[in-house]
């Protein structure tokens, strides 16, 4: 068989993740690499993994070794290095302020209650379709300044800006490269029809604001206010999407943490911590090596890939006593399911945020919450991302509180 070239690595599982049932829980086999081979390369897919934390942090906080450049259609802060990056960072970041993001609580609120309410009589909803999925979607449309009635076309657009290839064939690489081209394509024109409308009549949102600001007496290209609203489209969708379900995810697999966050609701915030690092929304980031560089006792060559593990870094034992177990008031909690370094995840606020408000709306008018028996649990279909398809929940309605 042809092997993959470089650029598709991100998109290609590795080969020990081979069953569903791996996929849907993989850190055991993590834990096998994380041990017998902690800095490997994998010649099908031509890039090196690292598994252990300390390594992890390592590649995640050099960027001047390991790049995150990448041959891509669109531009954004995932994608560039210092010190342009720091530039995109400090401007966006004046929408991404603590004081900024905790004043849309109220507002998040409304679109949960909004959310949740049919479902709470009947005592059962799927959960990724009709909560974890619209709430960040329309969240981040007010955000950005677009209409939120085009939220199934995001949701759309988020699916193929994470998804892998359906097998590790040359064939379905090259038509998921075409599908992700189309793709970026298709959101280049919706998002420069918006820009083209805010030139015209700003508004109180961040396209208005990328196309108001300058760097060093120059304002931004079209590509780097599109690259930044893909940017997050995907990171800030799928994501909080995957990190909302996951979190309840655990709550149906361990009822009796839900009876703790219940009666302690104050222990939410730290919880919502430990499933970053338990069952992380982003389990791999992609690097290239800048340079030849030693990292473990193996020699990695200046060009070739690097993939960080973090879903395996979150559960080194060297760096998390019980770290196989979840722990929901883990202090200190150095996980990395937000990434580390200068691309710690901008949207991480947001994304605690949302995850927040739903768990403790949720807690307060259910009980029992539970996976629908029978169901059968599909993963996404992603060699980064670490969530499921569906999510269909049962619970009794706690009706004192509704």
């Amino acid at each position: 068989m042809k092997q993959a070239p470089r650029k598709y690595a991100n998109y290609i599982p590795i080969r020990e993740l081979e069953t569903v049932e791996d996929r849907l829980s993989p850190f055991q086999v993590y834990a096998e690499l994380r041990d017998n081979t902690p800095v490997r390369y994998d010649e099908h897919r031509e890039c090196w993994d690292v598994f252990r934390y300390e390594d992890v942090q390592y590649v995640l906080k050099n960027p001047k070794l390991f790049s995150s450049a990448r041959d891509r259609a669109n531009t954004s802060m995932l994608t560039t290095d210092p010190p342009k990056h720091k530039q995109l960072r400090d401007l966006v970041n004046q929408a991404f302020t603590p004081k900024a993001i905790e004043s849309l609580a109220p507002r998040i609120q409304d679109i949960v209650d909004d959310l949740i309410g049919p479902y709470l009589s009947a005592g059962h909803m799927e959960l990724i379709d009709e909560l974890a999925t619209p709430l960040p979607v329309i969240v981040i449309a007010e955000l950005i300044g677009v209409p939120t009635t085009d939220r199934h076309k995001f949701k759309d657009w988020s699916d193929v800006l994470v998804k892998g290839a359906r097998d590790d064939s040359e064939q379905a690489f090259q038509e998921l490269m075409e599908e992700k081209k189309r793709n970026v394509q298709e959101l280049h024109i919706y998002f420069t029809g918006i820009m083209e409308e805010r030139r015209l009549q700003p508004q109180d949102d961040l396209i208005s604001l990328l196309l108001a600001a300058e760097i060093e007496g120059q304002k931004l290209t079209t590509e780097e206010v599109v690259g930044f609203c893909i940017l997050l489209l995907a990171a800030g969708n799928e994501t909080t999407t995957n990190l909302i379900t996951n979190a309840v995810r655990i709550l149906s697999e361990q009822p009796e943490l839900q009876r703790e966050l219940r009666e302690h609701p104050e222990r939410i915030t730290a919880a919502i911590e430990e499933t970053l690092r338990f069952y992380p929304p982003i389990v791999a980031i992609g690097r290239v090596a800048k340079e030849t560089v030693e990292l473990n006792g193996q020699t990695i060559q200046a060009g070739e890939q690097v993939i960080s593990w973090v879903g395996s870094a979150n559960r080194d034992k060297g760096q998390f006593e019980r770290a196989e177990e979840f722990v929901s008031d883990r202090k200190p909690n150095r996980h990395m399911g937000f990434g580390f370094g200068i691309h710690f995840c901008l949207g991480a606020p947001l994304a605690r945020l949302e995850a927040r408000v739903v768990l403790h709306t949720l807690l307060q008018h259910m009980e029992h919450i539970q996976l629908v028996p029978g169901t059968v649990l599909q993963p996404i279909q992603s060699a980064f991302v670490f969530g499921v398809k569906q999510y269909p929940i049962q619970f009794e309605g706690i009706l004192s509180n509704s």
